[in-house]
């Protein structure tokens, strides 16, 4: 494997390097008015309509968690009540590290500007900045871009706040549906998947697939 040498190392945030943990909290709050035969199709789509929330206009994130809670229990005939949106997004501010990310991570920081891209709020992306340990050149989040990933705004916000261009970075990410597939589309020639075994590794998009962030520290040459 090459070794990459990139002006900034741009990363995703929850899901990558913090543990998403919006599925468990969903599993336990709905625990009561799901069957557990029906919990895995729940949790799907509520994954799947989280991804629809955000394709349009920029709205505040409990409101994309609370659209999509809405939906998915219309979907599967359940009651939904606002305390809901309360549990799930109180929950992010108190998710950590993946276990393999702390170590590699702060060692790449002594060499390369992190950033993180992140579908967050100014006012939630400090706790996962905190909890990872590490110094970042900059932390952006949709709010400030107005716009969720996979929209092209939120990179084109990144870019512009950091002078630089797709050339200047490598994008990493455990997501091809969030992140991966609009680095490939604006000409991202550098992109790193973490393959976390919640998508699949899609070749088309030309990434470096690594297990996880020691193997990223790999990939840049530490």
């Amino acid at each position: 494997m090459a070794s990459l040498r990139p002006k900034y190392i741009t990363f995703d945030c929850y899901g990558t390097l913090i543990y998403f943990e919006m599925a468990p909290v969903a599993r336990v709050l709905y625990a009561d008015r799901v069957a557990a035969a029906d919990m895995d199709g729940f949790i799907a789509d509520f994954s799947s309509y989280r991804l629809d929330e955000v394709l349009g206009a920029w709205k505040p994130y409990k409101d994309v968690v609370e659209g999509a809670l809405r939906r998915t229990c219309a979907k599967w005939r359940v009651p939904y009540r606002d305390s809901d949106t309360v549990v799930v997004y109180a929950a992010i501010p108190t998710w950590q590290p993946h276990p393999d990310v702390v170590e590699p991570l702060q060692r790449i920081a002594a060499e390369y500007p992190l950033v993180i891209l992140s579908n967050s709020m100014i006012d939630l992306i400090p706790y996962s900045v905190t909890n990872l340990r590490t110094p970042f050149h900059a932390a952006y989040t949709a709010e400030e871009a107005q716009a969720y990933k996979p929209r092209m705004q939120a990179f084109e916000y990144m870019f512009d706040k950091l002078g630089c261009g797709p050339e200047d970075v490598l994008h990493v990410s455990s997501s091809f549906r969030y992140d991966l597939m609009t680095a490939h589309d604006m000409g991202i020639k550098n992109k790193a998947f973490v393959n976390r075994g919640h998508e699949p590794l899609n070749s088309y998009y030309q990434v470096n697939e690594v297990p996880n962030i020691a193997g990223l520290a790999a990939l840049v040459g530490l």
